[in-house]
């Protein structure tokens, strides 16, 4: 059996079966999630509505690349429900609880964990109890066995399981990333889930053939001494490029230093790190033409100054006007046209590419980490005690 065209007994040798496996399953699992949200929506329904009829905020948590799931959602949250949203790590939450949580402020914390045993995960609904007088927990997760997930309330609760092979076991967080954000996007729109359907078939599909064609051309562009790599993406592909960043440098061990920044950001000196050792990746907006002329904008413009090794420009569809190197489209027979669920296949390419630079380097994907400086579950945290 191949995996990322890699024979299952050469992925094994080469530490990274797993990762290649959990990257490569991801458009199955979204189709159990679908499956799932559709089947438990009236619960859902019954809890959001109890939830959001009572609050006045809404927060969306998480660690590491769980927190970043929130920074994709937020103005989707706000836009659906009207209520102001707010992405805010654990990370955050935990240290400086009283800059965030407003004890007269009734908060919907929605928190995002894969194993749900990061120390941070079960301090943060800890502390919103304490800090709060009225606050309703929705936890999304990956693994039935957390501590998140059997953390006592004395405030109402909602546990949301994702299917288990969604817990993966690697490091670098890829299947449960996706898993838990197409989640989320989902409880967003809990209330149109009929329309989405056919969109979210159309991902699956997209996601499947940029699997299914691609792996080789990323395969060879991981061979090239590139010793940095940015990534730009404004709206919903900034959470996308933030989670790409974090991808490519923790499938490396930090041998690729990776950065993250909007188009317009990007101006405002971060560009300064561009040498010709730097891969460029450029988010495209598909559904949002007022951004996609910033975006357009941004890369004519790095046709002056300090040129990048490589430019590779990521869109749905393909964009004509596009003159750089390298371009990768996502498009089937139909489009999905949605940047909130484009957003999740995007994330394919900084996997993949992160799994076989990893592989060039000599390193183990499954566990890249070659002094443990990092670990699939932080460790060595302790929790104080709110004063």
């Amino acid at each position: 059996m191949k995996y990322l065209g890699v024979e299952s007994e050469q992925l094994h040798k080469l530490g990274g079966y797993h990762t290649a496996v959990e990257i490569a399953q991801q458009p199955e699992i979204w189709k159990k999630i679908w499956e799932m949200v559709q089947t438990t929506s009236p619960d859902i329904v019954q809890y959001l509505d109890e939830a959001l009829k009572h609050s006045k905020r809404i927060i969306l948590t998480g660690a590491g690349t769980s927190a970043f799931i929130g920074i994709t959602l937020k103005s989707l949250f706000q836009t659906k429900f009207g209520l102001i949203t707010e992405a805010i790590p654990t990370t955050d939450l935990v240290t400086h609880p009283d800059h965030y949580f407003l004890r007269n402020t009734p908060t919907l914390l929605i928190s995002f964990a894969r194993s749900g045993n990061s120390p941070e995960s079960a301090a943060a609904v800890v502390l919103a109890n304490e800090c709060c007088d009225h606050v309703y927990h929705l936890i999304i997760t990956c693994n039935i066995h957390g501590a998140l997930a059997k953390v006592s309330s004395t405030q109402p609760m909602k546990v949301i399981f994702l299917p288990e092979e969604s817990n993966d076991q690697s490091l670098a967080m890829t299947s449960s990333y996706t898993s838990m954000l197409l989640t989320g996007l989902l409880i967003a729109r809990i209330h149109e889930l009929p329309a989405l359907a056919d969109k979210l078939s159309n991902l699956c599909v997209c996601a499947q053939d940029f699997l299914d064609h691609n792996c080789h051309q990323l395969e060879e562009i991981a061979k090239l001494d590139f010793k940095r790599i940015v990534f730009l993406g404004s709206g919903p592909f900034f959470g996308a490029a933030t989670e790409s960043s974090l991808k490519i440098q923790e499938l490396t061990d930090g041998e690729v230093i990776s950065k993250f920044e909007t188009y317009l950001g990007f101006r405002h000196g971060p560009k300064s790190v561009i040498d010709s050792k730097t891969i460029i990746v450029y988010f495209l907006s598909s559904q949002n033409e007022h951004a996609l002329k910033y975006e357009l904008d941004l890369i004519n413009s790095m046709k002056m100054g300090t040129r990048p090794l490589l430019e590779i420009g990521i869109s749905e569809s393909s964009k004509d006007s596009l003159s750089i190197f390298q371009s990768y489209s996502f498009a089937s027979e139909k489009l999905v046209a949605d940047d909130y669920l484009m957003a999740i296949a995007y994330v394919l390419f900084a996997q993949v590419l992160g799994f076989y630079k990893s592989i060039e380097l000599q390193l183990k994907p499954d566990s890249p980490s070659v002094n443990n400086d990092i670990a699939r579950v932080v460790e060595g945290v302790h929790i104080y005690t709110l004063i």
